[in-house]
């Protein structure tokens, strides 16, 4: 049983070498951005560097007790094996339980879900819990010798909840990742950059996750903690293969303004296939952060055919908008001419019927002198007094009076 329990642990070792290598050389060849990893077994210290122990999963670490066992297997699960069976302290959950410590402590992993057993009125009803202290090197009393580390110390709070002190020679410091950045499609529909981590699908071209030759434009939103907002830079941009695609990039979020939580910046990138091809483009956007890894996202375009100028695009809208605005003015004009003709000028004849024409006659009737009018029949029902009745000469007046009296003196009996 111990051979095959060593030879296990031989085989572990080796993978986790490879595993460690490999981070290594990569580390060394110098990585541009920041991707989130492909596990949830990764942790932020207090500095905001990333380390990512995704190749440490399921390696076990065991503490020999007197009645039991316990078994902590990293990222997964804390279980106490006796002669009666294994009970589980909690597992690894889908959600993201590995955070920074404090103290000696480094890093703080949380299990949850254990075994019901006795514990149905544990903490948040979840069952048996465990939780993990690591701290990166050795065990304070030196316990410790050689391979992978060893836990330290066991201390059990309850039957339901057990606390783990683990040494591990801790990964390789990765990137310094800029937390509380986001980059994501507006309207906010998927994250692109999560926490400063480019997301799953974008760290590099996928065809799954590229965009059709019909959408010429894509919008993106960037926020970012306010009080770190001020250090994010102008984006940037590279386009593989360098020709056959036309990128530019415009918006708020382009010309390099603070993005925040309550005011986002957008970035829009626009694109035009100038030569089809069958495996997509890729846009590679770099967003600089003064003292942080840049953010850098990749987004795919296919082209199955060449696009036209968006001016050309557009021409023909444009020339039927201004058609369709020519046409009703004149449409307009003509039917309140036809109002007028069928108003004013229908029943008139000769020159009055001329357009302007009564305008015309009356100004020159103002400017002749104008005081000169026919007299019209008096009508004895009108309330109105004939102007040419009283409009007389003051001499003809006289006359008409004298005549008037000698008439009546002479001509009466």
């Amino acid at each position: 049983m111990r051979t095959l329990r060593n030879s296990f642990y031989t085989c572990s070792l080796s993978h986790l070498f490879l595993a460690i290598v490999t981070a290594v050389l990569y580390q060394a060849l110098g990585a541009t951005s920041v991707a989130v990893p492909h596990t949830s077994c990764y942790v932020l210290d207090n500095s905001s560097h990333i380390y990512d122990f995704s190749s440490w999963i399921g390696y076990p670490f065991e503490l020999d007790g007197a009645d039991s066992d316990l078994v902590v297997r990293f990222c997964k699960d804390v279980e106490s094996r006796s002669q009666s069976g294994y009970v589980d302290f909690g597992r690894y959950d889908k959600f993201n339980y590995f955070v920074a410590g404090s103290g000696h402590i480094d890093f703080v992993q949380e299990f949850y879900n254990g075994d019901l057993l006795n514990c149905e009125q544990s903490y948040d009803k979840m069952g048996r819990t465990a939780q993990v202290n690591i701290m990166c090197g050795g065990c304070p009393n030196g316990q410790c010798k050689g391979g992978l580390g060893c836990i330290c110390n066991v201390t059990y709070e309850s039957t339901c909840r057990v606390l783990v002190e683990l040494a591990i020679p801790c990964e390789k410091q990765g990137s310094r990742v800029f937390e509380g950045f986001t980059v994501g499609f507006n309207p906010r529909s998927w994250e692109v950059v999560y926490n400063g981590m480019t997301q799953l699908g974008f760290e590099k071209a996928h065809k799954e996750f590229s965009f059709q030759t019909e959408q010429t434009s894509v919008a993106l939103y960037m926020t970012a903690i306010t009080s770190f907002s001020n250090l994010v830079r102008k984006p940037t941009f590279k386009t593989v293969p360098e020709k056959g695609l036309k990128v530019s990039l415009s918006g708020s979020g382009a010309t390099g303004s603070p993005p925040t939580t309550l005011s986002p910046t957008l970035l829009i990138v626009d694109w035009r296939c100038e030569k089809a091809r069958d495996t997509p483009y890729e846009v590679i956007v770099t967003v600089p952060v003064e003292s942080y890894e840049p953010i850098q996202f990749t987004l795919a375009k296919m082209c199955d055919n060449k696009q036209n100028e968006k001016e050309d695009a557009t021409r023909g809208w444009a020339i039927f908008g201004v058609i369709s605005c020519v046409f009703i003015v004149v449409s307009t004009l003509f039917c309140c001419g036809w109002f007028v003709y069928k108003t004013r000028v229908e029943n008139q004849h000769g020159l009055d019927a001329l357009p302007g024409m009564t305008l015309l006659s009356a100004c020159l009737e103002t400017v002749s002198g104008g005081g000169q009018s026919y007299a019209q029949p008096d009508d004895p029902n009108s309330p109105f007094v004939n102007q040419g009745s009283w409009e007389r000469q003051p001499g003809s007046s006289a006359r008409a009076t004298w005549g008037t009296t000698s008439e009546r003196n002479y001509g009466s009996i």
